[in-house]
């Protein structure tokens, strides 16, 4: 055998080896991958317009104030719980300084559908509207009160066929109560297999209702009624939050609630700055994580913005990396985020918290 002839069959080895190599790397770049990639989504203006509709209107006769500057609230573009990542494009999302990759578990759980998807962030937008409209009338001044509300009824608890979603609760065994915690309170002062009277308010009517409680599942000790909580609160005056359907999830709430502070007190909260943020935030004007928080940030530095609003939980992760030329404020509650941004309007260089 030729010299030759045994060159050109290692060669071909070779090539096919290595032709079959590039096949197989092209094919596992292109497969799925269980992560989904976070991106800079929009920032919108609450002190401003949304599709063309102030973001917020208020009911006649509610005395408001004009301002300047913007309070931006910032989003994140998710990959759809149908979407397919492949491998690929999550290692460039790896590696880039405004994406990111996460478990597609931690977003959507239980193989959780479009549509679910949307729902659950729909309904999270509802809840983060009325909590902010909570905490910053709160902040601005006015009371505003609440009552327990049954947001959900457990098939085959102590209140099925009894209670009905939408129902409010002013009393349990005949003591006015006020709030979803004061009501779990008095019902768990019972032993299971007692009888709580509840005086509900059903489309305008009151009534009572006896309700022999049931073991909890996981203790045969705890008495529970099978019911999902809320609260109906009881405003002032309607605040019309308008942004759309298209914009789910809970960490718009800090922004909301700050553009309605600002709406209804003298002066201008932004000091005339572009301002942008984010948060979950709770009826008493707590400041929760939220997820995504750098690339909320990456989106508000492409609209020029200097002063970005962290949620203290978030700071660690915020600050770990590029700053994208915006001072980062730490906020844990509502009142720290008027106070840092009334300090900064007076003077720019004022000392306030911050995450670095």
């Amino acid at each position: 055998m030729s010299d030759a002839s045994t060159l050109s069959r290692r060669y071909t080895t070779m090539l096919v080896a290595a032709l079959s190599l590039i096949a197989l790397t092209c094919v596992a770049m292109l497969v799925p991958v269980p992560y989904v990639m976070q991106r800079p989504g929009p920032a919108y203006d609450t002190l401003g317009k949304f599709e063309d509709k102030e973001l917020f209107t208020f009911s006649a006769g509610v005395k408001t104030y004009p301002t300047t500057g913007t309070l931006d609230f910032t989003t994140v573009r998710l990959t759809g719980p149908d979407g397919r990542l492949s491998l690929g494009r999550a290692m460039l999302a790896y590696f880039s300084s405004d994406e990111a990759v996460v478990p597609k578990s931690l977003i959507y759980p239980d193989d959780e559908s479009a549509k679910q998807s949307k729902q659950e962030g729909a309904a999270q937008m509802d809840s983060s509207k009325d909590s902010s409209r909570v905490a910053a009338l709160r902040a601005a001044g006015y009371t505003v009160t609440g009552s327990p509300q049954i947001v959900g009824v457990t098939k085959g608890g102590a209140a099925d066929g009894k209670l009905k979603a939408g129902d409010v609760v002013t009393r349990v065994d005949g003591a006015k109560i006020s709030s979803a915690e004061a009501l779990v309170k008095v019902v768990g002062e019972h032993e299971p297999g007692d009888v709580v009277t509840l005086t509900i308010t059903r489309k305008g009517k009151a009534q009572d209702i006896a309700i022999k409680t049931k073991p909890a599942p996981d203790d045969p000790k705890v008495p529970r009624i099978g019911v999902t909580l809320g609260t109906k609160y009881r405003f002032p005056f309607t605040i019309n939050n308008n942004v759309g359907p298209n914009v789910g999830g809970p960490s718009a709430g800090t922004m909301f609630a700050l553009a309605i502070y600002d709406k209804l007190t003298p002066g201008a909260l932004t000091g005339g700055k572009k301002i942008a943020g984010t948060g979950e935030m709770a009826p008493d004007g707590t400041v929760g994580p939220i997820g995504g928080v750098r690339q909320k940030m990456a989106g508000a530095a492409q609209h020029d913005t200097k002063i970005f609003l962290v949620p203290a939980a978030n700071c660690a992760e915020a600050a770990d990396g590029d700053d994208f030329g915006m001072k980062l404020i730490k906020i844990t509650k509502l009142d720290d985020a008027i106070s840092s941004l009334e300090a900064l309007a007076k003077d720019p260089d004022a000392k306030v918290p911050s995450c670095s």
